[in-house]
């Protein structure tokens, strides 16, 4: 699980609307489990590795992330919504409104540590 979570986070990185992220933390999650030389391997990637730890000590998402995932969930819903029937158009809102709302409560990775939190700035 994985390096098949890992080739589809590698495919997201060139595919617009395939995110990235989500894939290389589930890879994390299978390698602590499974594979102590991938675990490691990925903790201490110089791209990956980063990301892993700031969403596992702080649940912090990182700026670009953030600015890209709100994009291309807009993005899809919009298309989404111009292209299904209600009442399906009103669920695809609901649910890009509550990945939006997700994405941006996280707190902001790589902001200023304050006394062991993360604020944003």
């Amino acid at each position: 699980m994985g390096h098949a979570s890992m080739a589809v986070a590698f495919v997201g990185i060139f595919v617009p609307l395939l995110p990235t992220t989500p894939f290389v933390l589930l890879a994390a999650v299978c390698y602590s489990r499974g594979s102590e030389k991938f675990h490691t391997w990925l903790h201490e990637h110089p791209r990956f590795g980063p990301m892993i730890s700031s969403w596992r000590e702080h649940r912090a998402i990182g700026l670009r992330s953030k600015i890209v995932a709100t994009l291309m969930v807009a993005a899809s819903i919009t298309w989404s919504v111009m292209r299904l029937e209600s009442p399906w158009n009103a669920v695809a809102l609901l649910i890009g409104a509550a990945v939006i709302t997700f994405l941006l409560s996280r707190p902001t990775a790589g902001a200023h540590l304050q006394g062991g939190k993360v604020e944003d700035r």
